[in-house]
């Protein structure tokens, strides 16, 4: 009987295994996609962090895909000049990590 037990929590950590590392695989494509609506990291100039908030400056904003950035999980975005605030939530950090290792 405890044989039972112990096939049934390896099997449950296989799963919350495999359900872990396609997160980390879901959260990578999102930002690459994220890049990509932010006109590409040749449009980025310069990012940084404010709590929930990414700030990114852009050479060219009209290439920014707000409607695009909104449905991958933006709370909200504001556009000043070459800048974009992109409320992000704990995300912000990552993002900018991110970046930073692109260029």
């Amino acid at each position: 009987m405890s044989y039972e037990y112990i096939i049934i929590l390896v099997i449950i950590f296989i799963i919350l295994l495999a359900v872990l590392k396609a997160g980390k695989k879901d959260a990578h494509l999102e930002l690459n996609k994220l890049v990509e609506y932010l006109g590409g990291k040749e449009n980025i100039v310069s990012t940084e962090t404010n709590m929930s908030r990414f700030i990114v400056t852009l050479k060219d904003v009209s290439l920014a895909n707000k409607d695009g950035i909104q449905k991958l999980g933006a709370k909200g975005i504001v556009e000043i000049d070459n800048q974009l605030k992109i409320i992000l939530g704990e995300n912000s950090k990552q993002l900018k990590k991110f970046i930073d290792e692109l260029k």
